[in-house]
């Protein structure tokens, strides 16, 4: 049974964005300036990184445009990025088993069923690939991937859960939206978010938590609608840990005029325009990008055996950080600081290197 040890990489946050490249490289293209002396220096063109998500999301975009830098910067042979999984672990195993036929030997993997997605983790390493769980996981304690590059979901349901109690004044009713309820990290956010409302010894109350709403936004807008046509007048505090039930809160609430304080999660467009206009009281920020970047040079060292991982399984969060009106315009530069901590912190700390 392999170990699994949780590092904290710092507080971070994320969206694709140019100022996170240059935070992971400086101002060199070349991986080798990342912000470590010890950094091998191995040719990567033998690397065919492929990133597998379990199916077609929104939080996934910056996958495919950051893997794509990381091939460019890291100088890798191939890279593709994969949604057509569907949400189905079979059809995913399907396309992992095409990526290893076709030669990809670094794949990052956001698996659909996180109770059953180790045994492909060990079939895939025991044909020899390099493998990351990446965004989510494995539910329990063992993690059969090299290692696990993913938001410590409890903590930041928690840090949201917190933000939303504070923009209540610290008591009335509560309302958690969140993904399916199959998920690991579902599971997390829902105690992250039930440990801040027991600190509060009774002040504040959680109505209601709803889940698998996260399907698509059409899912999360009626789910909104219908909570507030029937709760809204009760509702002090909503807290969003998954991604369309955010969009969906921001508009219904500022569509029904209820002044309702909203904790969301990412930074779509809507949601930062809404903190902007006082609309929505803050959001929890994700790290995409990252994981698809550092996790794909790590990937690239352990595919061309230049590293390995000192304690295999090793889960390393992320990051993730409230965001609200006063540092709107400015978390970019905590997510800059946060690139060069976390790819330090695989370089120095993490893995053994020739």
């Amino acid at each position: 049974m392999r170990s699994t040890t949780r590092t904290r990489a710092g507080v971070a946050a994320v969206a694709a964005t140019a100022a996170l490249l240059l935070a992971l490289t400086g101002c060199s293209s070349k991986a080798d300036n990342a912000g470590s002396t010890t950094a091998p220096k191995a040719d990567m063109s033998s690397v065919k990184l492929a990133l597998v998500p379990g199916g077609a999301h929104p939080y996934f975009q910056p996958w495919k445009e950051w893997g794509a830098k990381a091939k460019t910067d890291f100088g890798f042979g191939d890279f593709t990025f994969d949604e057509s999984a569907g949400w189905d672990q079979t059809k995913q195993n399907d396309v992992l088993n095409s990526m290893v036929t076709n030669g990809y030997n670094a794949i990052g993997i956001f698996g659909v069923s996180p109770t059953d997605i180790n045994s492909e983790f060990k079939k895939l390493k025991s044909a020899g690939i390099a493998v990351g769980s990446l965004a989510s996981c494995p539910a329990g304690d063992v993690n059969e991937a090299d290692f696990c590059l993913s938001t410590d979901t409890k903590v930041a349901a928690y840090n949201a859960a917190k933000a939303a109690i504070e923009a209540m004044g610290g008591k009335g009713n509560l309302v958690h939206l969140t993904g399916n309820a199959v998920d690991s990290n579902t599971k997390r956010r829902m105690e992250g978010v039930q440990k801040a409302v027991d600190e509060t010894n009774g002040a504040v109350k959680l109505l209601t938590t709803v889940t698998d709403i996260d399907k698509d936004l059409a899912t999360a807008q009626k789910a909104v609608s219908d909570l507030l046509a029937a709760h809204g007048s009760e509702i002090n505090g909503i807290v969003t840990t998954a991604y369309n039930p955010a969009v969906a809160s921001a508009e219904g609430i500022k569509k029904s005029g209820l002044p309702i304080k909203l904790i969301a999660i990412d930074d779509d467009p809507t949601i930062i325009a809404g903190i902007k206009d006082g609309s929505i009281s803050g959001t929890v920020v994700q790290n995409p990008g990252a994981q698809a970047y550092v996790g794909g040079w790590v990937l690239g060292q352990l595919a061309t055996k230049a590293c390995t991982v000192k304690q295999p399984g090793v889960i390393v969060d992320s990051g993730s950080f409230v965001v609200t009106k006063a540092n709107a315009d400015t978390y970019d530069k905590e997510r800059q600081d946060f690139g060069k901590t976390l790819m330090d912190t695989f370089k120095n700390d993490l893995l053994s290197c020739k």
